[in-house]
């Protein structure tokens, strides 16, 4: 007992010894630091693809009761997304279908750096911040698949849905990316 009581007292001695102390306005200036963002992400889409309803309810239209399950083929089981870039509904849509997958990677940073030289001496004149995107070292891929498209309706569903598959893509593997993304900032705040 007399033991782990002079265990706790040295502990407490101890503490004091190593606390953390206020500093100096002129020793702060001293020191220099960094900031940004170190990012890890792990993301799963859809894995085993199809619509997130209950096949039982017979409401639902049958469209989208179908087969979704990992070893289906039906090309209509992932993650859909349609961007409209022309004048509304009437010029069609750019898709992603299909969309499923795991992708994760480690390392990605965010952080801001001043450009005031270099770039074959534009550097001097734009004299300003952007955002440097660090790239992370590997990115991993796990049965990604998607399908670029056109088509004439955001959904599947809308009446008049016509599509066209333009590029069927499967990702298995890892990707290696090295260096630092800079995004400029344009305009005014």
């Amino acid at each position: 007992m007399i033991k782990i009581i002079m265990l706790i007292l040295s502990l407490v001695y101890v503490s004091h010894i190593f606390a953390l102390e206020p500093l100096a306005e002129e020793e702060l200036q001293q020191i220099l630091g960094q900031g940004g963002v170190y990012l890890s992400g792990d993301i799963t889409i859809n894995e085993t693809g199809g619509p997130l309803n209950d096949v039982s309810d017979v409401s639902n239209p049958p469209i989208w009761q179908q087969n979704c399950s990992v070893t289906s083929t039906n090309k209509r089981c992932g993650a859909r997304i349609a961007v409209n870039a022309g004048d509304g509904a009437n010029s069609g849509w750019l898709v992603l279908d299909n969309i499923r997958g795991r992708f994760s990677f480690e390392g990605m940073t965010l952080k801001t750096r001043v450009i005031d030289t270099g770039f074959g001496g534009d550097g001097v004149l734009f004299d300003s911040d952007v955002l440097e995107i660090g790239l992370p070292n590997t990115i991993s891929y796990s049965n990604v698949s998607f399908t670029l498209a056109n088509s004439s309706k955001a959904r599947p569903t809308d009446v008049g849905f016509n599509q066209t598959d333009i590029l069927n893509v499967k990702i298995d593997g890892d990707v290696t990316l090295r260096g630092n993304l800079l995004l400029f900032p344009t305009g005014n705040p």
